[in-house]
């Protein structure tokens, strides 16, 4: 047994023979509560001070971005504009959609459960209040109705946002449409909180979250594809059918769907199977709130804390690899490779290896192909700036897959003494570590490429081949910038006309993407639907010179950082 486990379950012991040393008698939670609700007033008052207020900009965003445009809509169509010829679209991409989202917000609400959880409270609560004789359940049942009430409001932000798009598009009556979109976008929140605190409070069902997040994962994506295809006229309304019955992710579909011409028999039975089993499991969840043992909570809660404190000051890096850690993501498979017998071949055979022992990489680069895929083929059907921005968006996806590919460089990047062993400088070890990632991605993106011929599609499908090279040179590029530049947020060339160091940080946080993306869309969206001028030929001679301008920038960038270490290694050593 390891030494956390034995400490963890040694603590849990502690807390039971604490539990039963004191009884009622010694029971003074109600005093203690009141005594801390009186002590921490003014804080409250200043705290809903800053809730309210982040309440009301955010419902003021949402009118001005949502409402506002929403309402001009619907004047627009009573004025005569006819937006129903979007409506057999939606209608054909709503079931497995629905399915896709819904499943997508419960696997979201499991993962959040393997490591942080509804029920956490702040590390005060846990490593001072409940070590005293106070019973828990009083404690932890606000946080669990916190956060149902922050996983409702963005369930019925989407609620508002279908109802919008059915009265538009099939003209179904709003009160209608509202009331059949609460159904699904006020119980799969809540649903997720409570599976989410079941995976938090019992290890066997984190074990199987964990198991079975691949899989889930890969079916959301499958049915994403699905709704896709529904929209281009490719549906298969009997496996549809199979999805929306198959759980609560298509039962909402079910109700949505409910009002609409495209209705699915069974529309009320849908409902109560979703309103029905979420009271239940909200009845039981409340109860199940006390026996989430006090280590687990001092350990959620010291995460959640680093968590927070590396967003605050950007390490977006860090708070990811905080998650990962705690969520159980950091095991590896026992995975051998015959060792090379040439030595310049060490450096390619480990990065190999490395992607190898961590499956869920190579994973989420699969999967992070296939809306790559998808967005890259209405690309070659629309026109201007359109067909611009949706190949942008194809290569963001493809940016996203590739990157993936490129962890072993980002673990060099985090700390450059790492690359004593190497006999490279430390500029030309990274531009080495680009090596494994290309040849992956010109895999993927052959395989790719057969599957939209495969599908009817054109031979510009090969075009994928010759975007990888400049996406992971762009990877490259960001996993050599180093430490995060926070100064950046505090300047402002204009500081009369406002800051704008948020902008100038998000350039240098996502230089190569920002620089790689649009650059390459240009030529390939014209390329995509056939503009005169340009042909595969100069796309794929314009991608390798990009490739070659950015793995300059990142060699660049790589000769800063061992000179960048040696102050904060010197002040270590001090």
């Amino acid at each position: 047994m390891s030494g956390p486990d034995t400490a963890v379950e040694a603590e849990e012991e502690q807390e039971r023979d604490a539990a039963a040393a004191w009884t009622a008698d010694d029971d003074w939670t109600d005093e203690a509560l009141a005594l801390l609700r009186a002590l921490r007033a003014p804080h409250r008052r200043n705290r809903a001070k800053q809730v309210a207020f982040a309440l009301y900009c955010t419902v003021l965003l949402l009118v001005v971005w949502g409402g506002i445009p929403s309402l001009g809509l619907f004047l627009q169509a009573s004025m005569g504009a006819d937006y129903t010829g979007y409506g057999p679209g939606l209608l054909a991409g709503l079931p497995s959609g629905t399915a896709a989202a819904g499943l997508a917000v419960l696997l979201l609400a499991v993962r959040d459960g393997l490591w942080r959880g509804p029920v956490v409270p702040p590390r005060a609560t846990t490593d001072w209040l409940l070590a005293h004789p106070v019973r828990p359940r009083p404690v932890l049942r606000p946080w669990f109705w916190l956060s149902c009430a922050l996983a409702l409001f963005p369930g019925l932000v989407a609620a508002l946002g279908g109802t919008v798009a059915l009265g538009l598009t099939v003209r179904t009556g709003l009160p209608a449409a509202l009331a059949w979109c609460l159904v699904g976008g006020a119980c799969l929140p809540l649903l997720g909180v409570c599976a989410g605190l079941l995976v938090q409070r019992d290890p066997r069902a984190a074990h199987w979250a964990r198991r079975l997040t691949p899989y889930a994962t890969a079916l959301v994506v499958a049915l994403a594809v699905q709704s896709a295809l529904a929209v281009a006229g490719h549906p298969v309304h009997w496996l549809e059918r199979v999805e929306l019955w198959s759980g609560p992710w298509g039962w909402a579909g079910i109700a949505a769907l409910a009002p609409t011409p495209a209705a699915v028999p069974g529309g009320l039975l849908a409902a109560a199977l979703l309103v029905v089993p979420t009271a239940l499991a909200l009845v039981l969840a409340d109860r199940a709130v006390a026996t989430v043992s006090l280590a687990l909570l001092r350990e959620r809660a010291r995460t959640a804390a680093g968590v927070l404190a590396a967003l605050r000051t950007v390490e977006l890096r860090a708070a990811r690899l905080a998650v990962s850690s705690a969520s159980g993501e950091g095991s590896r498979l026992r995975v051998r490779l015959p060792a090379p017998r040439r030595p310049w071949l060490v450096l390619y055979w480990r990065d190999t290896l490395s992607l190898l022992r961590t499956p869920a990489r190579l994973g989420r680069a699969v999967l992070l192909a296939v809306p790559a895929l998808l967005c890259a083929v209405p690309a070659s059907d629309a026109r201007g700036l359109l067909s611009w921005a949706v190949t942008g968006l194809a290569l963001l996806f493809g940016y996203l897959a590739l990157a993936q590919l490129l962890e072993p460089a980002r673990i060099e990047t985090d700390d450059v003494r790492r690359s004593s062993w190497s006999p490279y400088p430390f500029a030309g070890l990274m531009l080495r570590h680009a090596v494994v990632p290309t040849v992956l991605g010109l895999l993927l993106g052959t395989a790719g490429a057969v599957a939209v011929l495969a599908l009817g599609g054109g031979a510009t499908a090969w075009l994928a081949l010759p975007a990888v090279p400049p996406l992971v040179a762009a990877g490259l590029v960001n996993a050599c910038r180093g430490a995060a530049r926070n100064d950046l947020l505090y300047r402002s060339p204009q500081p009369s006309g406002g800051s704008t160091g948020v902008l100038m940080f998000t350039a240098w946080y996502a230089a190569g993407p920002a620089v790689t993306v649009p650059l390459l869309a240009l030529p390939l969206s014209v390329v995509l639907r056939g503009g005169p001028g340009v042909g595969p030929l100069p796309v794929a001679a314009f991608g390798l010179l990009l490739a070659a301008a950015l793995l300059q920038w990142a060699r660049l960038r790589a000769t800063a950082l061992p000179r960048q270490a040696r102050p904060a290694t010197a002040a270590a050593r001090a």
